[in-house]
């Protein structure tokens, strides 16, 4: 039986950072690398934001109020980022990781339902609709842009937060889509514990290591 040796990859904690710096750092990254530059996973929280994505639609923003709006250029429609929710952006070369954007999207759908479950939470994908679901709620969204062969934009999956803000908005298009958030149905997690379940069950699925 063939061994697949795992890949190599780059862990980066930027913690609580400005999206618009890290969305522009990304694309940076992205326009500059190579070959042989090695693949990297950024974990960050991001302050209150709304980002709309390429097929985005301005009637999906209800009433935005204070909290900012950024058109980007990764795929779907809008979401919310704001404190207590763990973000984390793939930056991997598809081709030279042999993998293709729909066994990845599959992947890190995977990797969140299996952190869910180490909490006793049942979690399913939907169809045409990416991302993670509770009992219909949503739990996680997932965006991602590919250039050059590679990936940026991610994942981001509600921990401990103010749920508010969502209902500004219809999301990820969907009206009257209801979210949710793991410390609502387990009230033992922290974030940063999630983060590191989360973070392994990436790197196991994908086939990296840590």
């Amino acid at each position: 039986m063939d061994i697949v040796k795992k890949a190599p990859i780059k862990l980066k904690y930027l913690g609580f950072s400005d999206y618009k710096s890290v969305w522009h750092a990304m694309q940076r990254f992205t326009d500059e690398r190579d070959k042989s530059t090695i693949d990297e996973l950024w974990m960050v929280e991001h302050p209150p934001v709304f980002t709309q994505g390429q097929a985005g639609k301005a009637e999906h923003i209800l009433n935005a109020g204070d909290i900012p709006i950024i058109q980007v250029d990764r795929g779907g429609q809008v979401t919310y980022h704001g404190p207590g929710q763990i973000v984390i952006y793939p930056l991997i070369d598809l081709k030279r990781h042999k993998i293709g954007i729909k066994a990845l999207v599959n992947g890190i759908e995977e990797a969140l339902i299996q952190t869910l479950k180490f909490y006793g939470v049942i979690a399913k994908r939907r169809d045409k609709a990416p991302g993670v679901y509770v009992d219909d709620k949503k739990i996680a969204s997932l965006g991602l842009r590919v250039r050059k062969g590679c990936t940026f934009h991610g994942l981001a999956f509600n921990i401990q937060m103010d749920l508010e803000p969502f209902s500004r908005i219809n999301p990820c298009g969907y009206a009257g889509l209801e979210v949710t958030q793991l410390s609502q149905l387990n009230t033992s997690v922290t974030f940063d514990d999630v983060q590191s379940i989360l973070v392994r069950q990436l790197c196991k699925i994908l086939n990296f290591s840590e």
